[in-house]
């Protein structure tokens, strides 16, 4: 069982909203983890090493201001809709809606001000912290008023995130979190020496504006294929990958699967992902570039750091053969995806 502690701290002028933005810390008996009210967002989360060392592994701020400013994604929740959608277009029940390009040519992660921008109402559990809002209809561009509660949850080395979400109009929905992890500790150069596997049989092949193609292509024989582990620096070199930023496509369960594990040898910290999410996006912090001071004066290459955003595939919206992203009111959206941590 974790402790929870409740800390304030302050009114940024920029987040524009009324209430302060409170920090939440939970604590374990193997892992810490500190939350924002703003942007449900993970500030830290130290882990131990095979020596019982703890570090933090998630890059970041020392500041609040940090994560009020414009920075990419830094550990928060992703919505309305995760990842991206064409040219921020799609056609609902006849009608056509237009989205903020935020990242031309596409919408992304919500558009210009999503679900990690803005303020949440919080609520304490034994355990953890729930968070609530409520989006309301036309935000964004999206059809409906939209209530959405996330929960995280830590029990030992396992720190759980539950999406759950109720509309008035149907409208597409895709909840996920955007830690990027390093399992050596925050601020190392990069995360070459990390072991990578994922439980995918295919993959989503992408445009030049990572946009999928349409195609759901199989992993045998092409530098996606992660299913047995992979030393992610070699890999890259052997296939003349830039990096990755694509969805891997896991098999469709409402049940809890296994979806991916990235061990670090020199320190001895894993990280296993399981999931009820039909599709993991495995990002290895391509655009990140330097520019950003983080944690302890930190900064971030290219590189540095790996998300894996449990998620639905991205322009599933416009894309008809993929899993449904549609919530219909009277529906619940309810995801949940499981973060454990150990050392050997």
């Amino acid at each position: 069982m974790a402790g929870v502690q409740r800390e304030l701290l302050g009114h940024p002028p920029h987040v524009g909203e009324a209430g302060a933005v409170e920090k939440f810390v939970l604590n374990s008996d193997r892992v810490k983890v500190e939350l924002l009210s703003l942007g449900c967002i993970i500030t830290a989360l130290e882990t131990r090493d095979r020596d019982g060392q703890a570090s933090d592994i998630v890059v970041g701020f020392d500041h609040l201001e940090g994560y009020v400013n414009k920075h990419p994604y830094f550990g928060a929740v992703i919505g309305r809709v995760a990842n991206r959608i064409a040219k921020g277009k799609f056609i609902l029940e006849g009608k056509e809606y237009q989205l903020a390009i935020n990242n031309k040519p596409n919408s992304l992660h919500g558009g210009t001000k999503g679900f990690d921008k803005v303020l949440w109402t919080p609520q304490v559990l034994p355990n953890g912290v729930r968070f609530f809002r409520i989006s309301p209809d036309n935000e964004e561009g999206y059809p409906g008023e939209l209530k959405v509660w996330v929960t995280y949850t830590l029990d030992g080395g396992e720190l759980a995130i539950n999406y759950r979400a109720q509309a008035s109009k149907t409208t597409p929905v895709n909840l996920t979190n955007h830690a990027y992890f390093n399992l050596a500790g925050q601020g190392s150069r990069d995360i070459y020496d990390h072991e990578v596997s994922i439980e995918a049989d295919s993959y989503l092949p992408v445009d030049d504006t990572c946009i999928p193609t349409g195609e759901v292509a199989a992993v045998q024989g092409t530098g996606f294929d992660l299913r047995q582990p992979v030393e992610i620096g070699k890999h890259l070199k052997k296939f003349h990958l830039d990096g990755f930023d694509h969805n891997f496509c896991l098999k469709q369960s409402a049940a809890q699967q296994f979806c991916a594990r990235v061990h670090h040898p020199h320190s001895g910290r894993t990280l296993e992902v399981y999931t009820t999410q039909p599709g993991v996006q495995f990002y290895t912090g391509n655009a990140l570039d330097g520019s950003l001071t983080g944690k302890g004066g930190a900064t971030y290459p290219k590189h540095s750091a790996f998300c894996l955003e449990t998620q639905n595939w991205p322009d599933a919206v416009n894309k008809p053969h993929f899993p449904d992203v549609l919530l219909q009111p009277g529906d619940e959206y309810n995801h949940t995806t499981w973060f454990r941590f150990s050392a050997s």
